[in-house]
């Protein structure tokens, strides 16, 4: 019995009860339902084997929706805990390991893969390749991703979730202060899905500098792919950094050792640095690919080119740059001194300078456009001022010396939630309306969707601004409770009340995705939305191989200049199409890297060892493996172009 007592929730509760009931319903559900309607073979084929990077993208995709739902019920909980004051809703315990795990699945496991599900579907499209430059590989990350997700999400039903905050601050993390395995769950899972990440990095910024269509320059190539450039090499900086922060924060809990402790040698503030190297940077690892989307999205709806190319390039690499230089402005009020305070307030302050000029050259673009107000756009157009709000907000808590009144107050909240909703929510719903149609091969429902921008847009004003003015009257963030005498209690109810409305918005998508499922037309060719770059050049559905031909680049925006300007797109001549195979290798090998994780979470070292055997082997099949690929045919290719509507050959 001493074996299993480690696996108890060391806080129950009847919502973790509850929660275990429903997840081993819906896990029998879906097995009955595999088994009943007899897709597991399906299953395998088409989707644990696959290596194709649109079905990994559409993967991805699910994966961050799940994600968003999943985080946002851990929002709901904690408006509605501090809705009222003195509120007994959630203990002191439970709202602590809410505010953790919903920072973590929000960042970690519902925006990072929002992005990574757009770089992989879109991508190889916007620069005419065939697929990514190594599939397989492709394939691992996902499933990496996937097991770190799986691996942090059943923290609370088994051993107990996380509990020392998203960014997990030492010594609180540490054994003598979080001494149940939930904070070993955060090491691990989220190492778990960092190398996924790292290898997606390395795996875009290949595809990016080697397999883009001939004629397309870099200075040809469109903004979201720029946009995806940029962002991985941000990514192949910084993660490892994280990595090692893990790793050594893992052996501070598993093997007593001392790198982050208040005693011994250790440094806890080592920690906050190394976690804030990484973190800022991820911020803009996930805004960068937002202001790709919104260029492409701009662009196509007012009817224009994108106004300042080079300037938008240039300020993306910029902003990359200074990414990599602020990570101190995260503890102003830690005594680091005035010189180096001084240094990273300027730092921040500056780089509100490169995404000014992203800014205006938006507002450029449609400056006498003829503009289509479609739902993309509305994102995209509110996105505009919602976003700017939240960027002076930011050069507010950038100096320094004002930071002393802001630091660790709702302020700080209703910042950073000013800049990711509207920055990278709304950017992800408006790419996921745009590039619907061609995923699925069908539109979402405009006047939902326009409810949905509605409501969403106004739940999120009145669920964080209220933050803004509660934080400056001194309210404390990660407080589960105030007492009536704060005076907080009617904003944080009207907070509460604009998360009710958002969560009536995300309610709403779902709806939206079932009507258009029933009652949206099919037949609305390959470029619905009038669009300007090669992904639109594609068939719907987009076969397996992409382009039957591969297209001819000789401007930034191809296909717009192919249909108006008579520019050749495709001027070669049908040849086989060489693919790569699929594999059930890399949905293995991280199989057993989940098992790795959740034996090393349970200090169950045995069963570390085999899987640690398990993954070598793994990898020594792989290297002794002979798969060269396989080629389509001629005959093939013309048979899908004439299935799917395609080129006339």
């Amino acid at each position: 019995m001493e074996f299993f007592e480690r696996f108890a929730v060391p806080h129950p509760s009847p919502a973790i009860y509850a929660s275990m009931v429903v997840i081993g319903l819906s896990v029998i559900a879906i097995i009955a339902g595999l088994t009943y309607f007899k897709k597991w073979g399906y299953l395998w084929r088409e989707w644990l084997t696959t290596v194709d990077h649109k079905r990994i993208g559409l993967m991805y995709l699910i994966s961050a929706l799940l994600m968003l739902f999943r985080g946002g019920v851990d929002a709901i909980m904690m408006r509605a805990q501090l809705s009222a004051p003195d509120n007994k809703l959630l203990d002191a315990q439970h709202y602590n390991e809410i505010f953790t795990t919903h920072g973590v699945v929000m960042i970690i496991f519902m925006a990072m893969p929002f992005i990574f599900a757009f770089m992989n579907y879109v991508v190889p499209l916007q620069i005419g390749a065939r697929d990514v430059a190594f599939p397989r590989l492709n394939a691992i990350s996902f499933w990496l991703f996937f097991m770190g997700a799986m691996l942090f999400n059943i923290s609370f039903v088994l051993g107990g979730s996380p509990d020392a905050g998203w960014t997990s601050y030492f010594p609180l993390a540490g054994t003598e202060f979080s001494e149940s395995v939930g904070t070993n769950y955060y090491m691990i899972a989220i190492q778990i899905s960092g190398l996924g990440s790292l290898m997606t990095g390395i795996n875009m910024i290949t595809t990016i500098i080697k397999m883009r269509a001939p004629g397309m320059t870099l200075m040809k190539m469109p903004m979201f792919t720029w946009s995806t450039l940029v962002a991985n090499l941000i990514i192949v900086t910084v993660f490892p950094v994280l990595t090692v922060a893990l790793t050594m924060g893992t052996m501070d809990r598993l093997f007593a050792t001392n790198f982050f402790t208040s005693t011994n040698g250790g440094m806890d503030m080592l920690w906050a640095n190394l976690f804030w190297v990484w973190g800022h940077p991820e911020v803009y690892i996930l805004i960068l690919p937002a202001f790709g989307i919104y260029s492409e999205i701009i662009s196509t709806f007012s009817s224009k080119n994108l106004y300042g190319y080079k300037s938008m390039v240039a300020s993306m690499v910029i902003i990359s740059v200074l990414s990599c230089l602020v990570w101190a402005h995260h503890f102003f009020t830690m005594g680091q001194g005035a010189a180096a305070n001084s240094f990273f307030s300027i730092t921040t302050m500056a780089i509100a300078v490169p995404t000014g000029v992203k800014i205006f050259n938006w507002l450029f673009t449609m400056w006498k456009g003829k503009i289509r107000f479609t739902v993309p756009m509305l994102y995209s157009v509110g996105f505009i001022p919602l976003f700017t709000i939240g960027g002076v907000t930011g050069v507010m808590l950038a100096m320094s010396a004002a930071d002393y009144q802001y630091h660790n107050t709702m302020f700080l909240v209703a910042h950073f939630h000013n800049t990711i909703i509207p920055g990278v929510v709304f950017a992800m719903l408006a790419g996921l309306t745009y590039y619907w149609p061609k995923m699925f091969g069908f539109m979402l429902n405009e006047r939902i969707g326009k409810w949905t921008f509605w409501l969403l847009s106004i739940g999120f004003v009145l669920a964080f601004f209220p933050m803004y003015i509660t934080g400056l009257d001194g309210q404390a963030r990660r407080m589960y409770t105030y007492s009536e005498a704060t005076g907080f209690g009617a904003l944080n109810m009207l907070s509460f009340v604009g998360a009710g409305i958002m969560a009536i918005a995300f309610a709403l998508i779902v709806y939206n995705v079932y009507y258009s499922i029933r009652y949206s037309p099919r037949n609305i060719g390959s470029d619905p939305w009038d669009a300007r770059t090669l992904e639109w050049a594609t068939n719907t559905p987009v076969p397996e191989y992409n382009f039957a031909v591969t297209p001819q680049v000789n401007s930034i925006q191809p296909f717009w200049d192919s249909k108006k300007k008579g520019h050749v797109l495709f001027p070669a001549k049908l040849d086989k199409i060489h693919m790569p195979n699929n594999s059930g290798m890399p949905f293995i090998l991280c199989s057993i890297f989940f098992v790795w994780g959740f034996s090393f979470v349970f200090a169950i070292w045995p069963l570390v060892i085999l899987s640690t055997i398990g993954i070598f082997a793994c990898l020594a099949l792989r290297s002794f493996e002979k798969d060269h690929g396989r080629y389509i045919s001629v005959e093939e290719i013309i048979e899908t172009e004439e299935k799917t509507g395609g080129a006339k050959l």
